[in-house]
């Protein structure tokens, strides 16, 4: 158990924390949201002992084994599998020391730590490393490989491997999906379902949030509120709690009013396309959502170019990747894509596919390897990624960096622009080398804003970006008026902002035609199909065994199947729900998918009614997909254990 009682901190002149209470049971998924500067990564200090409270008690279950990532990430010589390896301290001593009695001649001190080492589960430590580096995103060929070959992101992932790999009780995570793609993102997802033990997560990522925790703790006006479930009804609860205690009715209503200017907008296209579709009901929700956010300090809209081009951006035939010394490396060919004005488009693939490659390749910062790209007399391309908050001038201002770009505009309306942004009053002369990841990023947001494009090109723009400014930007992005191509993991981004998506695969940019749900299925599809084709290999080579070693393998296959049949069984009838729980889907979504349903005062009872069976009904279907995940991982790594101790 974790209790917070009448606890005040404080950092410098700043008071996070007054007279806070918080207890939290073993066992309990909670996430932990507030403001940017509210003290979240302040308060797992605490926790770990690293700050002690001004006042108060923090009291924790004794004898609690704690995993948090480490801010530095060192012995880079090290390959990437040792170093993930490594965060077993315990493992790691014994396996020292089993060395050292081996030196010594031993035999019966061996004997007692190969019964600590199984102990410790450490003769599948290797293969339960690989299994978290490979479900992060890495290859096979990336395992014994050194951390120093690695940029900050994947350095950042390979950490994050290590942290889930330590043996704990308590797991502390703050941001943990920054640097993951949607595909790494989906299996972080699934493993923290599983983790048994109690998870304090910082995330700003609302399907995160909602997939993973069951509680949420709301830092907040420096205090700790705990709501139960996860954050779609913290969000509800505090939409209801928020309409009876503050006087901001008007406020709240214009609010609506402009949710109900998206849906009406939309709701034409709703039957043009399935995420169409899906975006009406994701912003027919979003009246609740603005009333939960009705104090953000962020509201700012993104406007278009006065001018256009039809279309906007053509490549032909193009064959995109980098030029090197040892010679030019495609990732990306025919390529064939038109931009028109008014497209809205998120782009889907596995990690390392392309998508960033294709995003700089229709900027032009990346020339092509073959082939054409023709602009538009009037594109304006706005573009936003992560290694542009390098390139800020971080000696002066939010107010001089919009100043050089326009400096004829007065100073009032800059202000007023940036105040939109939360650089309010005396904060838009702030110099930006005392800024936060987060800071920088909505500055490098309104400096893309301010300058109007017609084709907005945001690549993870999400990153270092609190709750409150990431509903900001999906309000702003999905009143745009211009083209979007984005790629992110947020998949509420997602589905309230882009009306059809691509995939980039195979070294080919093709429609999709489906939405994210579909996509987790063809991710699952595509990886059946890996493990068949793995395999298939096995076979091969089995076949060209002698005879005496065929019937011996032909013996352990048996044996093998005997004890992975019970495995089976579950995945096939996960599976079968699956089925069932989405054909469900499908009817309901198309009872969704009438207009009249939303405009017609006499159906509200109904539309209530079928909005409850389609949430009663993605539960059921998310749960026989966890469930059919963990049945497919677990058989993954018996099979793999098994066949390792067969050619032992």
């Amino acid at each position: 158990m974790i209790a917070l009682r009448q606890v005040a901190l404080q950092r410098g002149t700043q008071t996070l924390l007054d007279n806070a209470d918080l207890t939290l049971h073993n066992g309990v998924k909670a996430g932990i949201i507030g403001a940017n500067g509210a003290g979240k990564s302040s308060l797992f200090k605490l926790l770990l002992g690293e700050l002690g409270p001004d006042q108060g008690d923090v009291e924790m279950s004794g004898g609690q084994r704690i995993a948090h990532m480490a801010q530095e990430v060192e012995a880079l010589d090290r390959p990437i599998v040792e170093y993930v390896l490594d965060g077993d301290h315990a493992l790691r001593q014994a396996e020292a020391d089993l060395l050292a009695a081996r030196k010594a001649d031993d035999a019966h001190r061996e004997a007692e730590l190969h019964g600590l080492i199984e102990t410790l589960d450490g003769y599948t430590a290797e293969s339960r490393a690989s299994q978290l580096l490979v479900g992060l995103g890495f290859v096979q060929t990336d395992l014994q490989r050194p951390l120093s070959d690695f940029s900050g992101g994947w350095r950042m992932r390979v950490n994050l491997a290590r942290t889930l790999f330590m043996p704990s009780d308590l797991l502390l995570l703050d941001e943990p999906t920054n640097h993951l793609d949607l595909d790494a993102l989906l299996w972080l997802e699934q493993w923290l379902t599983r983790y048994p033990g109690t998870l304090l997560l910082i995330s700003h990522d609302r399907d995160f949030l909602d997939a993973v925790c069951d509680h949420i703790v709301h830092m907040h006006h420096q205090t700790l509120e705990l709501y139960r479930g996860n954050y779609s009804r913290f969000e509800r609860t505090r939409a209801e709690k928020l309409a009876l205690q503050q006087a901001e009715a008007a406020k709240q209503q214009a609010r609506r009013e402009e949710i109900e200017r998206f849906i009406a907008r939309f709701r034409a296209q709703a039957t043009k396309a399935k995420q169409a579709q899906s975006r009406v009901k994701m912003l027919e929700r979003m009246g609740d959502i603005a009333v939960a956010h009705t104090d953000s300090p962020f509201h700012f809209t993104l406007p278009a170019a006065d001018k256009t081009s039809h279309p906007l951006l053509v490549l032909d035939q193009a064959t995109l990747g980098y030029r090197g010394e040892a010679g030019d490396i495609a990732q990306l060919e025919k390529v064939n894509i038109t931009l028109l004005p008014g497209s809205r488009i998120g782009l889907l693939g596995p990690n390392g596919a392309g998508k960033s490659t294709l995003i700089k390749s229709l900027t032009g910062e990346l020339a092509l390897l073959a082939g054409k790209r023709v602009p538009g007399e009037h594109l304006a391309i706005g573009y936003f990624a992560q290694h542009q908050l390098e390139s800020l001038d971080v000696t002066t201002t939010p107010f001089v960096h919009v100043q050089r770009l326009s400096p004829t505009a007065s100073d009032q309306e800059i202000r007023n622009f940036l105040g939109g942004f939360g650089f309010k009053g005396d904060d838009a002369f702030g110099e930006v080398a005392t800024y936060s990841g987060g800071e920088k990023a909505r500055l490098a947001l309104a400096l893309v804003a301010w300058q109007k494009p017609n084709l907005l090109l945001l690549d993870e723009p999400t990153n270092h970006l609190d709750l409150e400014m990431r509903e900001a930007l999906t309000e702003a992005l999905a009143s745009f008026e211009g083209t979007v191509i984005l790629v992110s993991h947020d998949r509420h981004l997602l589905r309230a902002t882009v009306d059809e998506f691509w995939r980039v695969a195979d070294h080919r940019v093709e429609p999709f035609d489906g939405d994210l749900d579909d996509y987790r299925v063809w991710l699952k599809a595509r990886l059946e199909e890996s493990r068949r084709d793995s395999r298939s290999e096995k076979n091969e080579r089995q076949n060209q065994q002698p005879s005496g070693d065929r019937k011996a393998t032909r013996k352990a296959a048996a044996e093998l199947r005997e004890k992975l049949r019970p495995l089976k069984k579950q995945r096939d009838h996960a599976e079968k729900a699956m089925e069932k729980a989405q054909q469900a889907l499908e009817e309901v979504e198309m009872l969704l998918a009438d207009p009249e349903l939303y405009t017609d005062s006499t159906r509200k009872t109904e539309l209530t009614q079928v909005l409850a069976k389609q949430a009663d009904i993605k539960s059921r279907l998310d749960s026989a997909e966890q469930a059919w995940l963990a049945a497919e991982e677990a058989l993954e790594t018996m099979e793999t254990e098994l066949l390792a101790s067969d050619s032992a």
